[in-house]
């Protein structure tokens, strides 16, 4: 059995908050000592109020107690929400920082890509940090020489390669940094979210790429906040919540984990993980059939109504307008239709009361059988917005969508439907292709 590709064993990453200093001459040789001994840190030095002894505000373990494997040419998705400890995980295992406590062990050579510009020096051009990247990785000049054109091909900036990198945007940035770090053959490949910062083609290559690499027998760990992505490219996935790991497994188990998570069994009116500005809040959510509105698991084809009930202050002064935008979403992530204010007459929503209620008719719930996930927004100008990401999940079932009094007959899952019809025509009445004269 071939020995794993990576083997963290009790991780703990502890920041010292309010401390820019070394601190005391005898704090530092304190923690030397211990250092220098296999010890872990002096957690005494935190008082009952959370203050460090040494002159700091307190102390924050973004990992606390991390164990996990990776075998090679696995695929591991790292998921989790902001303050989670992803991206201390990663500058750990890419050797960027030292863990507070425990051990990792990595087989073979570390490609990274954290942020926008890691492991480049901004005052050398595109080509020269292809080569001090190499170099750092242990690779020979002929070794990048057979790769740099193609490094150059995927990330697109061969007009710029003899340009300092100060001069290139976020964009041109990522696009080389990835490049460099998927061609240089690691054994391991760390990508942060930062992919999220390329266009949508480049995400695709870059997905692409990540599965050669995987094919090649060699290890990827990705971290996104994008669940389609983690679905398609992982078969596994590691969730933290608080700096611990909190499962560990098949990537639809942990997906699923994530968006049921502790934050999601609140109240929505006093959930706190919303984007708001000014006083507008959301603070109930519904969607329900009109036949049943005791039933909340939906037909697709049926009439369905969605409420989002709103609060604005209690100075009693009307809205001038009201707007919303609700996002629909598989339950991996992927968008795909929404239904928004916008579209309705300006008049409709004008003059409302600070209190109330939006109601959104859907004569034909156009879904497929499976689970989905609102995200909303609500505001009215003068008076805030507020936004909420999973603000509400429902399920839908088969039902008679095309009216032919049967249930959708195939048996993929979570997508959106579209009203069409088929006929027949015979070949000679089969209609000719249209001659379109664009001459004035």
């Amino acid at each position: 059995m071939s020995p794993p590709a990576l083997r963290a064993e009790g991780l703990g990453k502890r920041y010292d908050l309010g401390l820019t200093h070394a601190g005391t001459l005898s704090g530092v040789a304190r923690r030397w000592t211990r250092r220098l001994r296999g010890l872990p840190p002096d957690e005494h030095s935190v008082d009952a109020d959370g203050r460090s002894a040494e002159g700091g505000s307190g102390s924050f373990w973004a990992l606390k107690d991390v164990d996990f494997e990776v075998t090679p040419g696995e695929v591991v998705g790292i998921v989790g929400r902001n303050g989670a400890g992803k991206s201390t995980l990663l500058k750990i295992l890419s050797r960027v920082t030292a863990p507070t406590t425990g051990t990792v062990q990595i087989e073979g050579r570390v490609g990274s890509l954290l942020e926008v510009g890691t492991g480049f020096h901004p005052e050398l051009t595109g080509r020269e940090n292809v080569y001090m990247n190499a170099t750092l990785l242990g690779m020979s000049k002929r070794e990048v020489d057979a790769k740099l054109d193609e490094i150059v091909a995927f990330s697109g900036v061969e007009k710029f390669l003899d340009t300092p990198v100060k001069r290139y945007s976020s964009g041109m940035k990522v696009r080389l940094g990835f490049a460099v770090a998927a061609h240089l053959e690691p054994e391991l490949l760390i990508v942060d979210e930062v992919l999220a910062v390329g266009d949508s083609d480049f995400q695709k290559k870059c997905l692409g790429r990540m599965k050669t690499v995987a094919g090649e027998g060699r290890t990827v760990l990705f971290v996104s906040h994008n669940m389609g992505a983690i679905s398609i490219l992982c078969s596994r996935a590691v969730l933290l919540r608080e700096g611990r790991i909190v499962n560990d497994g098949d990537v639809m188990e942990v997906v699923q984990d994530y968006f049921d998570g502790p934050e999601r069994k609140v109240a929505l009116a006093e959930r706190t993980d919303r984007l708001s500005e000014g006083g507008f809040r959301l603070t109930a959510v519904s969607m329900r059939p009109t036949d049943d509105p005791s039933r909340d698991v939906l037909a697709c084809g049926e009439t369905v109504v969605l409420r989002l009930s709103y609060q604005a202050g209690d100075d009693g002064a009307l809205l001038d307008r009201v707007g919303a935008g609700v996002a629909v979403s598989a339950a991996d992530g992927r968008y795909l239709t929404g239904f928004y204010t916008a579209t309705s007459p300006a008049e409709t929503l004008e003059r409302l009361p600070p209190r109330g209620e939006l109601v959104c008719t859907i004569p034909r719930l156009p879904l497929m059988p499976g689970r989905y996930r609102l995200k909303i927004s609500i505001g009215a100008p003068g008076s805030g917005q507020d936004t909420i990401e999973d603000a509400y999940e429902f399920d839908v079932v088969d039902g008679d969508f095309f009216g032919y009094g049967r249930p959708f007959p195939i048996q993929q899952r979570a997508g959106v439907l579209t009203p069409h019809e088929w006929s027949f025509a015979p070949a000679e009445e089969a209609a000719a292709p249209a001659i379109v004269n664009r001459a004035a």
